[in-house]
């Protein structure tokens, strides 16, 4: 890796392998902290070039979320050998206060943020719900690439950076139809059956959405005075519940 944050890397060894005297290297940086906050700014810099700055050019909403995660497994994916500062800085570092942390915390701020902010532009184009909670979605985004980094660089699995791309679509084609499904007004047969219908879909989607459950429930519940007997459609609410 081009920086060992576990902080085992020696400014004689990074001196051997520039090929520069010890006295050149600290220098330049003073110390093997600075050294380190210099890489974990410059693997920043080279983060933004790779994934942020190209998924800005695509249009708002969800292709330029899809994009920012696309781009995101790519490096994650030539990086199996040296790994990712920000998964394996966060190891190392998570109790170690100092100004390393700080500025290896700061960075991942920032990515977190680009996230944040394109999912509520998602929302606002009207291809998320609008009562989409961008915090968890980034939370679930994230949780993917841990898991993708995982498996790829400690167990070696094969298959992993497919399984990570078709889980997001997955998430996004189960987050659009239960946004799909809230556009359903619930106080018609028809409105209700679609909403039911789409829902169902979502879950298939996403065996995981939490949200299109609690709407089928309610769904279910409404249904009652359509066209189940009431105890038909309660029991049919607590099993989707």
């Amino acid at each position: 890796a081009a920086l060992d944050l576990s902080g085992r890397q020696t400014l004689g060894a990074l001196a051997e392998v520039t090929q520069m005297s010890k006295s050149g290297v600290f220098a330049h940086f003073g110390s093997r902290e600075e050294l380190q906050i210099s890489v974990i700014r410059e693997y920043h810099a080279k983060f933004e070039e790779e994934v942020f700055y190209p998924a800005m050019r695509e249009a708002r909403g969800l292709p330029r979320l899809r994009a920012l995660f696309e781009r995101w497994v790519k490096r994650v994916s030539v990086e199996l050998d040296s790994g990712c500062i920000y998964i394996s800085g966060a190891v190392e570092f998570d109790d170690r206060p100092g100004p390393v942390r700080d500025a290896l915390v700061s960075m991942v701020r920032a990515w977190h943020s680009a996230l944040q902010r394109a999912i509520r532009i998602a929302v606002e184009e009207g291809h998320l719900r609008p009562d989409t909670d961008a915090m968890q979605m980034l939370f679930e985004l994230h949780g993917l690439i841990l898991a993708l980094h995982h498996d790829a660089r400690f167990l070696r699995l094969p298959g992993a950076l497919d399984r990570a791309r078709t889980n997001l679509t997955r998430k996004l084609v189960a987050y659009n139809l239960y946004s799909q499904a809230s556009t359903n007004w619930r106080n018609t047969q028809a409105g209700l059956d679609a909403g039911i219908r789409l829902l169902n879909q979502a879950i298939l989607e996403d065996p995981e959405c939490a949200p299109a459950y609690a709407d089928l429930a309610l769904r279910q519940v409404e249904a009652a005075g359509f066209y189940l007997p009431q105890a038909q459609a309660a029991s049919a609410a607590k099993m989707n519940a």
